[in-house]
């Protein structure tokens, strides 16, 4: 018996309907007045259950060009569950009807929805009932109206001019001030006054703009408030303006560290609905980049995550090493941080002469610098002593807030997508999953040593065994159309240019194909109505996720172990705010 076929026996006063997704996903509405019991069922009493809240996010239904078969509303929830022990998702939707609807928290049975709630109701308008804290999360607590509403603008030329006025100034300023309650702290407990801590937004520590409120009982930390959204440039708003082939760049600057790594799962998921077939030569590609920017993302975490413990030396050592990579990756696609070389059907162009060498060149080079790196920093014993203990996740805490990548595998669960659900050929490759079973940030550090030395055997493996030509699907739907073809005939050259300027159309439909990134398990959701770009761009990140766990993790600590924890977390800021 399925999931669909377990809820209707366990339900059957429940009327669900059906949704047919292109990436297959069981989907089913239900009214929102019966979810959480559904949402209870399926996490706690279901055989084999859906232990994660893997996503969460809204859709303004009131724009489309042709209309979904679905029931009507005005607006929509989407709830993402995933079951490890089933290795199966299911997606729960609930239809909402009025200009600014309310939908119910579901906080108390899974904690990470907190912050997935707030987006809902910052972007969309939508009232979360009896959320703990309902506030702004990615724009100012100033902002006027819900940006991903179909009625605010995609376009800053399309809005009135920014003033700051002295008294706006004043009001930002005192905005800025720490009230406690607001964010869910204490300023005293029963025999302690608190004190409260401004950590940031301009802090070395934090990596970027990121602002902790930290709740201190004399040296330790008691409790503390994330404050996001300070780099938020409203990604997914851009995919409802840019076709879906020139949306490509955009996905590079998610997480800015991980290069191609972005634009697999948004070309995975525009692929699965329009029913473009890849060529293995551009799928083998695909993987032999990843994983070099795997390499080089886990370099710039290492460095810098020993020069937060106080190591000053690596980091010039591991950013060098960064650029070996850059160096690969740049003859073969002309790019280096940003390549955004990816194409839907493919990739942009063919390996180019004596790739291959300069592939060998670095994985005959590498290793010894791996080992050298966990000779003098991970067996360190300043380095142990520092995050050994510190930061635990369980296995159970971990799925409780939605944690994937290294940071869960470093619990013992061997999670990795690239196994469980291979994509882009990655069943072909022979490789292992690191894993560890402390949990703490010393753990999550030997995991990604280990992961660098499985990509190495990834990317030999590629380059022993590259697949023939061609590089590129000759789909019509596949963007842009093959060079090489543009100027035989007036026809392929109008196709060419209408591709390029204009976008194709991708057929209707919906999907979500996720992949194991360096930080994490990446997803785009796309909803596509006929037109040539995005109906809605949902993106579900690692990061949002992974700081979203601060609080458990540094309760009881000092603020020196959270500087350990925020570096072994490995997040990027422009993945958390999108």
């Amino acid at each position: 018996m399925n999931a669909v076929q377990e809820l209707q026996a366990r339900f059957p006063d429940i009327e669900f309907t059906q949704q047919q997704t292109g990436d297959g996903i069981a989907t089913l509405w239900l009214d929102s007045a019966r979810l959480r019991e559904v949402l209870s069922y399926l996490k706690s009493e279901a055989d084999k259950p859906y232990r994660m809240l893997y996503d969460l996010a809204a859709i303004d239904e009131r724009a489309r060009r042709i209309p979904a078969d679905q029931p009507e509303c005005d607006f929509s929830v989407a709830y993402h569950l995933l079951s490890f022990d089933r290795n199966d998702d299911i997606r729960l939707k609930i239809p909402l009807r009025g200009e600014y609807p309310s939908a119910p928290s579901i906080t108390d049975i899974w904690p990470n929805a907190n912050w997935y709630e707030r987006e809902v109701w910052d972007q969309f308008g939508i009232n979360i009932e009896n959320h703990p804290c309902l506030r702004r999360i990615l724009n100012p607590p100033d902002w006027a109206g819900h940006p991903l509403r179909k009625e605010h603008p995609a376009r800053a030329t399309d809005m009135p001019g920014y003033t700051l006025t002295e008294e706006s100034h004043q009001r930002e300023e005192e905005g800025l001030e720490v009230d406690p309650e607001s964010w869910g702290l204490a300023s005293e407990g029963d025999d302690v006054e608190y004190m409260l801590l401004n950590f940031g937004p301009h802090h070395v520590g934090t990596h970027g703009l990121l602002r902790l409120i930290l709740q201190m009982s004399g040296e330790k930390i008691d409790d503390l408030a994330v404050d996001i959204g300070w780099h938020h440039r409203g990604a997914e708003k851009m995919a409802e303006r840019q076709s879906f082939h020139t949306y490509i760049p955009y996905t590079d600057r998610i997480d800015y560290l991980s290069g191609v790594q972005n634009n697999l799962p948004y070309l995975l998921t525009v692929e699965k609905i329009a029913g473009i077939s890849v060529p293995d030569r551009a799928q083998v590609i695909r993987v032999l980049l990843c994983e070099l920017f795997r390499i080089a993302n886990h370099l710039v975490w290492f460095g810098t995550f020993a020069s937060d413990l106080g190591a000053m030396s690596p980091v010039f050592f591991t950013f060098n090493d960064r650029e070996r990579v850059f160096d690969v990756v740049e003859a073969i696609t002309g790019g280096r941080m940003h390549p955004q070389w990816f194409r839907i059907g493919g990739v942009s162009a063919d390996l180019p002469e004596g790739w291959d060498k300069l592939v060998s060149d670095f994985l005959a080079y590498f290793p010894a610098r791996i080992d050298e790196y966990e000779q003098i920093i991970v067996r360190n014993a300043i380095f142990k002593h520092r995050t050994k203990g510190i930061g635990l996740y369980t296995t159970e805490s971990a799925i409780e807030w939605g944690v994937t990548g290294p940071n869960l595998r470093s619990t013992g669960l061997d999670w990795d997508l690239r196994k469980k659900r291979p994509y882009s050929g990655y069943d072909q490759f022979d490789f292992e999953i690191p894993t560890a079973t402390e949990g703490d940030s010393y753990a999550r550090t030997v995991v990604r040593i280990e992961e660098m030395r499985q990509s190495l055997r990834i990317i030999k493996q590629a380059m022993c065994n590259m697949p023939a030509v061609p590089y590129k699907s000759d789909n019509r739907l596949a963007m842009p159309p093959r060079k090489e073809e543009t100027m035989v005939a007036i026809e392929t050259l109008i196709n060419h240019f209408l591709a390029v300027s204009w976008g194709q159309p991708i057929p209707p439909g919906e999907a979500m194909i996720s992949t194991e990134a360096p930080k994490g398990n990446y997803g785009y959701h796309l909803i596509s109505d006929g037109s040539n770009y995005a109906y809605r761009c949902h993106i579900r990140t690692p990061s949002f996720a992974h700081l979203q766990t601060t609080p458990i993790l540094t309760k009881g600590l000092l603020v020196s172990d959270l500087i350990t924890i925020l570096g072994s977390l490995d997040y990027v800021l422009a993945d958390v705010d999108r």
